[in-house]
């Protein structure tokens, strides 16, 4: 009896061990693995150190920082078990109508020439209601109509990009204010990412708000029979992914000094990779944001290396491909041994 229950507790342990081990420790050190690669294929193939540039990690934390405020959302809408394909195109919409807000008096071509030089809250706020409207619109037709979250979210992007095309007639928005581009310059993005993700970190963790995400994502059945009204919170997690959407258009915006129909294109995709590369499935009930913020890093760690070892655009797009793929069968992988187990 006494040998049973040894070798009994023996794997128990060691289960218990494992599940004590954070999911996200495996993913940072995918991450330091790759940085070491570039690394090493610098040294060869350029003859310079990929990681001791730091104007070029710079410019790197820089570019995924915007990706990172979508990838926040976009990661607590595929908890639930939905997708949000436009998260890219609400960057753009909302980069154009916050830029037309955001016009000096100085500026001859302003969209409006009786609302320039508005204080800098007015057209961010704006970009960020642009955004929750956005988001809101997807939560009820998927809610209230049961329309699938992928072609919910497709209309939306269609729509999204149609109008910010619309808006100015293709035209770019330029001339904005100082204190509006003040939000994109220096490291003020890469602020903005790290506190959007600590409030969602902790939002996800230790709240009512984190539970319910996260229920529905495991067994929307169960919770919807625990007392979860699923619609509304439904509503809540694809509206706050617009709101960080529109976020992502303000800082966008800013950080260029000028606003393009053509802004946030494909941005969808990275913030979905950034989300599965980091830990999230796509089945839904798993995930977390300090996994998407080290995926946000590991798609940024790629783009920069491939850009130092002077490889292809198309390449790159490529790759990344495989890797979503691969995160992708790696995720299916998980799950069937967590059911086997």
């Amino acid at each position: 009896m006494n040998t049973k229950a040894a070798e009994g507790a023996a794997p128990l342990a060691t289960r218990q061990r494992r599940r004590r081990v954070p999911p996200e420790l495996s993913i940072f050190l995918v991450l330091v693995g790759i940085a070491l690669i570039y690394e090493i294929l610098g040294w060869i193939f350029v003859g310079q150190s990929f990681l001791m540039n730091s104007q070029r990690l710079t410019i790197m934390i820089l570019q995924v920082s915007v990706i990172g405020i979508i990838a926040v959302g976009v990661t607590q809408v595929i908890i639930t078990g939905g997708i949000d394909l436009s998260s890219g195109s609400v960057v753009g919409m909302t980069a154009m109508i916050a830029a037309s807000l955001a016009q000096s008096s100085s500026w001859s071509r302003a969209l409006y020439p009786s609302l320039t030089d508005l204080p800098f809250f007015i057209p961010i706020g704006v970009g960020l209601l642009i955004g929750l409207a956005a988001g809101y619109i997807n939560g009820q037709l998927i809610a209230k109509t049961k329309i699938p979250p992928f072609i919910a979210t497709l209309g939306m992007m269609v729509s999204a990009r149609g109008i910010s095309k619309w808006y100015t007639k293709g035209q770019p928005v330029s001339g904005l204010t100082d204190q509006f581009n003040f939000i994109g310059t220096g490291i003020w993005p890469v602020i903005v990412f790290l506190v959007v993700a600590l409030i969602f970190h902790i939002a996800l963790r230790y709240t009512r708000y984190g539970k319910f995400t996260y229920a529905i994502g495991a067994n929307v059945q169960a919770a919807r029979v625990s007392g979860i009204n699923i619609e509304a919170h439904l509503i809540k997690v694809y509206a706050i992914a617009g709101l960080l959407a529109g976020l992502a258009g303000v800082v966008t915006a800013a950080r260029a000094q000028t606003a393009q129909a053509g802004m946030g294109v494909m941005y969808e995709l990275d913030a979905i990779a950034a989300a599965v590369i980091g830990g999230t499935s796509l089945t839904g009930g798993i995930g977390r944001i300090t996994g998407t913020v080290i995926g946000t890093v590991i798609l940024g760690v790629m783009t920069s290396g491939f850009t130092f070892l002077r490889v292809d655009a198309y390449y790159q797009e490529i790759v990344k491909g495989l890797i979503i793929v691969a995160a992708v069968v790696i995720d299916v992988y998980r799950q069937k041994k967590r059911t086997k187990h």
